[in-house]
């Protein structure tokens, strides 16, 4: 008598097949999440240390730091800092080139206050010290202060 073999595969051995391929696909989009995160992270961190060059450099020249109405206005950027370039202001989840007050989500925060501690919003007071925020995917802070 002859034995018949069968050929094909199961439904069971179907379902098998998706289950790893979906398990494997997640592996993938988890992974590359991860990546841009990371990726994100540093921009914000780059992007930070970039303006805190340019700031430090406007300090060097005038003795105070501008104002955060100064550095939001493309005009007097063109004038008083040159060397830096507009994408610098743009959070990397964000389309807008304006830097808040205070640190938020998909943006970057410049915090600048004159002598005594108090805001500095405008030219009348030399303004001394600032604080530069990115806020981080994935929670976190990244924070830098003036130099002097």
């Amino acid at each position: 008598m002859k034995k018949l073999t069968q050929r094909g595969v199961t439904i069971i051995e179907l379902l098998v097949l998706l289950v790893i391929i979906g398990i494997l696909a997640g592996l993938i989009i988890a992974t590359r999440a991860g990546i841009d995160q990371n990726q994100n992270n540093t921009e914000r961190q780059r992007d930070i240390g970039e303006l805190r060059d340019e700031l430090e450099a406007y300090y060097a020249q005038y003795n105070k730091y501008p104002t955060l109405a100064n550095v939001n206005d493309a005009a007097w950027r063109n004038i008083n800092m040159k060397g830096l370039n507009k994408q610098v202001l743009r959070d990397p989840d964000s389309n807008s080139y304006v830097l808040a007050a205070k640190p938020a989500k998909n943006s970057y925060a410049y915090t600048v206050t004159g002598p005594s501690g108090g805001i500095c919003d405008d030219a009348k007071i030399a303004c001394t010290q600032y604080t530069l925020t990115a806020t981080l995917q994935g929670g976190g802070t990244y924070v830098k202060n003036n130099l002097n």
